[in-house]
């Protein structure tokens, strides 16, 4: 039988899904150190699903998606252990990130939550700039101590009480696959960002809708060194950019 301070050691891994067939095996694949899988897919129709039933270490259900923060409480709500890592379909952990992970929480005094840095990968190499050099998230914590907050629909934020904790090693981020799905993400985004300035009773304006995009991509080029990623960092600074100018594109729509 378990001692208490064994099951307290004990770790979920959670994931929400839509249509990830190209990178849901990778993602699985990374996680067996953990003790319990549970994926919580929004209907996908690519094969996903099936994939994720078939396999015999992941509890998977599926559930209507609303917004990123419903859906990350939902599945979050289906776990059964306290300590939870919080990944996307597109990311990986690599072994060096999982040995800092199961050490991390078998120490004695913890944070609620820890910040996991990421390396983002441009098809399948590494971008150094472009605004992501210092990209950071959310993924170790508590589910006792911590909750997504409910009035981010997107790009969610996790609250608790107190200081969060660092990892030191990366995770491994697979966002951008080609230039079409990658827009895509950024469109949607985008929308999304609009959907919740317009409930936070945010205005649109010709300033908003035009300096900001610009100045996004501007920021991400010259001050975050994307000219440093050669025609990469014009891509990806492009389509960040673009996702901004959506928002408020979309905002406007919203409010007239």
């Amino acid at each position: 039988m378990a001692t208490e301070r064994e099951q307290q050691q004990k770790i979920s891994a959670v994931i929400i899904t839509l249509n990830e067939m190209d990178c849901i095996e990778r993602c699985i694949n990374s996680i067996g150190f953990v003790d319990e899988i549970v994926v919580v897919d929004s209907f996908s129709t690519d094969g996903t699903w099936e994939w994720l039933k078939a396999h015999p270490a992941i509890n998977a259900v599926q559930h209507p998606f609303k917004n990123y923060t419903e859906q990350k409480n939902y599945a979050l709500s289906l776990a059964t252990n306290d300590w939870i890592y919080f990944l996307d379909a597109d990311e990986e952990v690599p072994p060096s990130l999982q040995e800092e992970i199961l050490a991390t929480i078998a120490k004695d005094n913890t944070y609620p939550a820890y910040w996991n840095y990421r390396s983002f990968m441009f098809q399948e190499e590494r971008l150094y700039f472009s605004g992501w050099q210092t990209d950071k998230v959310h993924r170790l914590f508590r589910k006792s101590l911590c909750i997504f907050t409910p009035d981010r629909i997107v790009h969610e934020i996790l609250e608790y009480e107190g200081e969060a904790g660092f990892l030191k090693e990366k995770l491994i981020h697979y966002s951008y696959k080609d230039y079409e799905d990658y827009k895509g993400k950024m469109l949607s985004y985008g929308r999304l960002r609009a959907r919740e300035a317009y409930e936070n009773g945010k205005r649109w304006t010709l300033f908003s809708q035009y300096f900001r995009p610009a100045w996004r991509f501007l920021y991400s080029y010259l001050v975050r060194l994307g000219i440093l990623d050669g025609k990469k960092g014009i891509i990806i600074c492009y389509l960040n950019a673009l996702g901004v100018h959506e928002r408020y594109k979309t905002l406007k729509k919203l409010r007239s």
